[in-house]
């Protein structure tokens, strides 16, 4: 089924529309969502699917599409994907917004991260109208903006609204990651993410003195305790191999801020430090630790949050989540397995996890985990397969009783 056989991928009616929405351009930093928001505005049409923007502030558009079900008064699923995507730096083998296909395998930013995913709602959306069926639960599909530079701005306003509660959502699916093994990934939770300032202050004066209260010194210190902290946690993936990098606390020395000119001495240097704080981490107790790092390494060092994720419950994934259980049975019928884990990366679900069970997943298997890459890719009939398994998917959580 996976394999191609006679089917002609390229000319799928499906990845047409998948290269149509790749190679629109909405990339940060001087991001433009007005011909993201045209075009799929013009496939709900196609559908058949009411569809309706939403202003946030800072004047982001965020654009939810409704199928009613049998049942509206029944709580609701929510098909969530964002439609920014990262730059796409470097030497590409293919025009990152080209949308050009090769031995089967589309290339394009938003491949898989997730440009892939809301063709594939759409799609499997489309496949069950076009055949007459009526769900009793009602679907939304939302696309929504700023999901790379965190979520806060999109999905992180929009749970605050009323017009998020009308949409009374039960269960929600969020973006997953490709698997290049025969299972696909199901995760019900994410680790916290925290970007975190550590300023540095110091005496400034001459390049060719030693002077007291260098703040070099001071920013050495802290960065080789995050540093410290790092390699423990890199060592317990190498000895446990029953470990996942979603299962760790993951910490990445990301910007080095400071100094004027070579023989000048600065008065401040700051380190910024991308964490991803495991799902059993105390956060009091972790952020107590960066304090005390600070005061260790001297007078005039302090740190500052751009970010600070709280802790967010996991979903439950027993007998007593019925979403789960008839989504499990949906894609093990198709004679698939499914891998529980913890997301590794941060994503718009943690916002919905608050009031719906909210999953991250992606129907992706045999192929090779390639979001924020330089060639970011994913094989055609992967792609055209994830539909089916969308489509069964909602028939067995959208026909849920009460």
């Amino acid at each position: 089924m996976m394999s191609g056989g006679s089917v002609d991928y390229n000319n799928h009616p499906a990845v047409i529309n998948l290269k149509n929405y790749l190679k629109i351009k909405c990339v940060h930093p001087d991001i433009k969502y007005g011909k993201c928001v045209e075009f799929l505005v013009g496939m709900a049409a196609e559908i058949g699917l009411a569809a309706e923007t939403h202003t946030l502030p800072g004047d982001l558009p965020l654009l939810v599409m409704t199928w009613e079900g049998l049942k509206p008064e029944l709580p609701t699923i929510l098909l969530n994907s964002h439609m920014d995507v990262v730059p796409a730096e470097g030497d590409w083998k293919h025009p990152p917004f080209g949308a050009e296909v090769e031995d089967g395998v589309i290339y394009g930013r938003g491949a898989q991260d997730m440009k892939g995913t809301s063709i594939q709602y759409l799609e499997a959306v489309r496949k069950l109208k076009s055949q007459g069926t009526r769900l009793n639960r009602t679907v939304h599909l939302t696309f929504v903006p700023e999901e790379e530079k965190g979520g806060r701005a999109g999905m992180g306003e929009f749970v605050k609204t009323e017009a998020y509660r009308r949409l009374n959502v039960g269960f929600a699916l969020d973006e997953g990651l490709s698997n290049p093994g025969e299972e696909f990934l199901v995760f019900n939770k994410e680790k916290s993410m925290w970007h975190v300032n550590i300023i540095c202050t110091g005496k400034s004066g001459h390049g060719s003195m030693l002077l007291p209260e260098n703040c070099g010194e001071k920013v050495r210190y802290v960065i080789n305790k995050f540093m410290d902290l790092r390699e423990f946690y890199r060592q317990k993936l190498v000895d446990d191999s029953n470990l996942t990098i979603g299962e760790v606390t993951t910490i990445n020395l990301t910007k080095l801020q400071g100094g004027v000119q070579t023989n000048i001495v600065p008065e401040q240097f700051t380190a910024t430090f991308d964490i991803r704080l495991a799902t059993n981490m105390n956060h009091e107790m972790f952020e107590e630790l960066i304090n005390r790092w600070c005061r260790e390494a001297g007078n005039g060092v302090r740190c500052e949050f751009d970010h600070k994720d709280p802790y967010v419950k996991p979903t439950v994934m027993d007998h007593t989540n019925h979403y789960w259980v008839a989504m499990k049975k949906a894609i093990e019928d198709m004679g698939i397995t499914l891998i529980v884990g913890t997301m590794p990366a941060t994503t718009d679900a943690r916002f919905l996890r608050g009031g719906a069970h909210a999953l991250n997943f992606a129907p992706a298997r045999r192929a090779a985990p390639s979001p924020h890459q330089r060639d970011e890719s994913l094989p055609l009939d992967v792609f055209v397969h994830g539909i089916d398994v969308y489509e069964k998917i909602l028939l067995a959580v959208a026909n849920l009783e009460e």
